[in-house]
């Protein structure tokens, strides 16, 4: 069985913002005009992007939003919970994993508008998944609000904001 470190090395993953390990894998060649596109894109955007993003147990992917659908596709690794705040404070999951009959999913996706954060499941673990975004990923669509900004907007959820945000 790999360990998360191997996964790390063998994919040649790299540290990421918001936490854990990715690496592009893909980016479309074409682009879709700024003109096309809704208002919150500042720019021209590709098609689609793909990467790979493994997060280890004892890491978080904390609380962001980015401007667009994000497909999520389990690949290996223990079962990790994408936990979901929508714009109106409705909070939901998608909990990610090999094993339906426990409530796990291969696929699902977080609907733009949504903040949204990740941790894995089991102690001790890590949890290798890919995420798709159409259209394509760009870091300026990327927001990670601060604890005190989703404390305000969201107080409901003080417990999961604390817990997936770095902020003291």
């Amino acid at each position: 069985m790999l360990t998360a470190n191997d996964w790390v090395q063998r994919l040649d993953l790299s540290p990421h913002p918001e936490g854990g390990f990715y690496r592009q894998t893909y980016r479309a060649a074409e682009a879709i005009p700024h003109a096309a596109l809704p208002a919150r894109f500042t720019g021209a955007r590709a098609h689609s992007t793909a990467i790979f993003f493994l997060l280890r147990s004892q890491d978080i992917s904390a609380l962001h939003r980015i401007r667009a659908d994000e497909l999520w596709h389990f690949y290996a690794g223990s079962a990790v919970t994408v936990h979901m705040i929508e714009p109106d404070g409705t909070y939901r999951t998608l909990r990610l994993g090999s094993d339906p009959e426990a409530g796990e999913a291969f696929q699902g996706v977080v609907p733009v508008g949504c903040t949204f954060g990740a941790a894995v499941d089991a102690p001790d673990s890590y949890a290798l998944v890919g995420c798709t975004v159409a259209p394509g990923f760009d870091f300026e669509d990327f927001e990670q609000p601060s604890r005190s900004a989703l404390l305000a907007q969201f107080p409901q959820h003080r417990a999961l904001i604390e817990r997936l945000t770095r902020e003291v």
